[in-house]
């Protein structure tokens, strides 16, 4: 979710402006002086000089029809940058041939990256963000796919040519400059293939003997996992770049500092419970026979764990989307569940129904096991579709019962000690949304939003509130004991 974002997310990878004259297939571009001095990182004064000698100058010609070869262009660069939005030739498969400059893909279909501005990614709000294959012929598709264009380059004459990758993919990708590897996101020599979050901005050289050739064909070889679902999931989302140094390297940061902003609610958020789980434990010495503290600690840590986890999955490429099934939705998603159920038994001072814990404990165990049958791809062995929906059904009614449970809860504490305990509703009244985040989408609560640009999570807007409140009942309980 909103939660790992680019000088401000106002100022996002799309914001240079242009004004495109000209006819017989030729575009004469001119930056205007805002954009660039955020993208090109010179002030008007000094790009009208570079102007004067032909140096922020790049012409485009579209492809000749029946070519029989990628899809191409021409650019001549300067200080500036290029977006390739296409066409592009692509084709399902694999196949390292593809890879080559001179290999014949005149038969494949031509696709394009072009996008709406207003167009974003429904998460952390990249703009400009294309539908994949899904959207273009190959629904539910998963596997390999090559992307081709070729390129026929006038490189500036100082600096280095360097390309910036496609920064939203589904779900790693190799990129290649006439058959050469210059690198990619994710392990596709693997089987099967090692992904990593969708979106890691990179950056990639071109090197001399490549970018003074005559003719550059880029190929892209991308893998879409099997857990890629949506009508406009699979393949490339954001068009890759090419352009002088400078100019390519202020688009990189432009890119991670989007990344960063919509992660870093979450990592905020995570320190919060953390601080708050400190408190808890705090309050143990006041009455060591509570084991109220101990428990909401551990739900706080749990919690923070889920939550910090988004940072780390999005800005590090480190865990794998594997990894991330495996210890959020698996193991510390259902632990949570189960840790704030007995936070607030413990915290009411229920000791009927004496069932409940071990009813817990085995649901806690039943819900590990269906969020690991839900996702069939995490096998060797094929799972069938039945038992699939079954486990989801089973998800489903686990979520229930701890809804049902915390809502029980909260009321017996209440008719038991209302003068006492009243102050607790509001905060397990904020700590639903949290937990059932999910239930609440079924139900087309809007989940995400995307002020100033950046989006923000139905759960992360109720973490703050639920932070704000539980330390006002903690310090409440400690004004008690005082």
């Amino acid at each position: 979710m909103g939660v790992p974002t680019a000088i401000t997310h106002r100022a996002e990878e799309g914001t240079c402006r242009v004004g495109i004259t000209g006819n017989c297939g030729v575009s004469n571009v001119t930056f205007r002086r805002s954009p660039i001095e955020l993208c090109c990182g010179q002030p008007e004064r000094e790009m009208k000089h570079w102007t004067s000698i032909g140096a922020v100058l790049f012409s485009m010609l579209s492809a000749i029809a029946g070519s029989t070869n990628a899809a191409g262009f021409n650019v001549k660069l300067g200080r500036s940058s290029v977006r390739l939005n296409g066409p592009w030739r692509f084709h399902i498969g694999d196949n390292l041939r593809w890879s080559r400059a001179g290999f014949n893909d005149s038969n494949w279909r031509n696709v394009s990256f072009s996008a709406p501005r207003d167009a974003n990614d429904g998460d952390i709000g990249i703009g400009r963000y294309a539908p994949g294959w899904s959207a273009k012929g190959y629904p539910g598709y998963h596997g390999f796919a090559w992307y081709r264009m070729g390129l026929t380059l006038a490189s500036p004459k100082t600096g280095r040519v360097e390309l910036l990758g496609p920064w939203a993919v589904d779900s790693a990708y190799q990129l290649y400059a006439n058959g050469r590897l210059l690198g990619g996101v994710g392990d596709v020599s693997t089987t099967p293939p090692r992904a990593y979050s969708y979106h890691y901005p990179r950056m990639f050289v071109l090197p001399l003997d490549v970018s003074n050739a005559r003719r550059i064909v880029l190929a892209l070889r991308v893998w879409a996992g099997p857990w890629v679902s949506g009508s406009t999931a699979g393949g490339i989302h954001i068009a890759p770049m090419i352009g002088e140094r400078g100019a390519i390297a202020a688009r990189y940061r432009l890119q991670w500092l989007k990344v960063f902003e919509g992660y870093v609610t979450d990592a905020s958020i995570a320190l919060m419970f953390v601080a708050l789980a400190i408190v808890s434990i705090c309050l143990v010495p006041f009455d060591r026979a509570d084991h109220a503290y101990l428990w909401l600690a551990a739900a706080l840590i749990f919690s923070a764990i889920q939550r910090g986890n988004q940072a780390i999955f999005f800005w590090l490429e480190i865990e794998t989307v594997r990894d991330y099934v495996y210890f959020i939705a698996v193991l510390v998603g259902s632990l949570t569940l189960a840790a704030w159920t007995m936070a607030w038994r413990a915290w009411f001072r229920l000791d009927a129904p004496s069932w409940l814990p071990k009813a817990i404990a085995s649901l806690t165990l039943a819900l590990m096991i269906a969020q690991m049958l839900v996702q069939p791809w995490l096998f060797a062995f094929l799972i069938p579709t039945p038992v699939v929906g079954a486990a989801s059904d089973v998800i489903t009614a686990i979520h229930l019962f701890f809804l049902i449970a915390l809502i029980a809860i909260g009321f017996a504490g209440i008719v038991r000690q209302p003068r006492i305990d009243w102050f607790a509703v509001p905060v397990i009244a904020a700590l639903c949304p949290i937990l059932f985040s999910a239930e609440l989408s079924a139900l087309h609560v809007p989940e995400i939003w995307f002020p100033w640009g950046v989006g923000v999570s139905l759960s992360e807007y109720a973490s703050v509130l639920f932070g704000g409140l539980l330390f006002c009942l903690l310090m409440r309980r400690l004004w008690n004991y005082a």
